[in-house]
């Protein structure tokens, strides 16, 4: 009996202490990004006096180095743009292997999924020199078509979503004429809600927060070509972290509400999509 009631307590209480330690610096950056103090002030963990000022020089005072408007209209029309690309992708890629049947079926989708397993870093020396070679480097649509390229590697939990839609449903509308382009747009799309959800937010969210490519691929210096990720990390340079640390707290924030919105407003159709796609494989 003790063991019962005891088990569940330490349990418990190992999850408020790793939810503490994960929300301190969430809290600390939230906090800091109000501060008074222009640089990191290590003495205090709230800061001695709070202001909207870092907010407002992010959007009201931007110079040579903290552009914070123009890098997120960047970061956001390469997400959007790689979201419906890569979207689109997926839901074709995952309706071809789960509703079409053709050679080299299974062999397609078993290569998909081991070059899905390779982090895309170890590509990235080549796509660069590809990039180069036909001047997209410092382009946001060479962005774009990086992000987008190979998102329909991504398919097996759309493919999964697609496995629990009847198969009565698409043999009727065959029997009516239907093509497969009709099938697809006229009868699984409208039943994919959950899944269509989840996809545009993983899309969405991959150029939101990459780094590594984005510093990669946009190199020539100049700032208003840059993206968030770029920008922020640039206020962190030794000689401008006292003057812009607090500016960048405040864009962090900034950065995680769209995201955080997003979630919340989807949760519902997000937590579907990727149950539904588990199920099957």
């Amino acid at each position: 009996m003790m063991k019962k009631v005891v088990k569940p307590i330490i349990r418990h209480l190992v999850l408020a202490l790793l939810a503490v330690i994960w929300l301190i610096p969430i809290v600390w950056l939230l906090a800091t990004s109000f501060s008074s103090y222009q640089g990191i002030n290590i003495s205090h963990f709230f800061p001695e006096k709070f202001t909207f000022n870092n907010y407002l020089m992010l959007f009201g005072a931007a110079d040579t180095v903290a552009q914070f408007p123009r890098w997120f209209m960047n970061t956001f029309v390469i997400a959007i743009f790689t979201c419906i690309i890569s979207t689109c992708f997926v839901l074709m890629v995952a309706y071809a292997t789960s509703c079409m049947r053709f050679k080299a079926r299974k062999p397609l989708m078993n290569v998909g999924i081991i070059l899905g397993m390779f982090p895309g870093v170890l590509s990235m020396i080549a796509v660069y020199f590809v990039l180069k070679s036909i001047g997209l480097t410092n382009s946001h649509f060479g962005m774009v078509l990086v992000y987008s390229a190979g998102s329909g590697l991504g398919y097996l939990i759309a493919k999964g979503f697609f496995d629990t839609i009847p198969v009565s449903l698409r043999e009727a509308a065959k029997l009516e004429g239907a093509s497969e382009a009709t099938i697809f747009t006229k009868i699984v799309i409208p039943l994919s809600g959950p899944i269509i959800v989840y996809t545009v937010i993983s899309s969405f969210l991959s150029p939101w927060m990459d780094f590594v490519y984005a510093k990669l691929i946009l190199n020539s210096g100049i700032s208003t070509d840059w993206t968030v990720a770029i920008g922020l990390y640039n206020m962190l340079d030794r000689s401008l972290i006292n003057t812009y640390f607090s500016r960048f707290c405040a864009g962090g924030v900034l950065v995680s509400i769209p995201i955080s919105a997003l979630f919340v407003i989807m949760q519902k159709f997000y937590v579907e999509g990727v149950t539904g796609g588990s199920v099957k494989g």
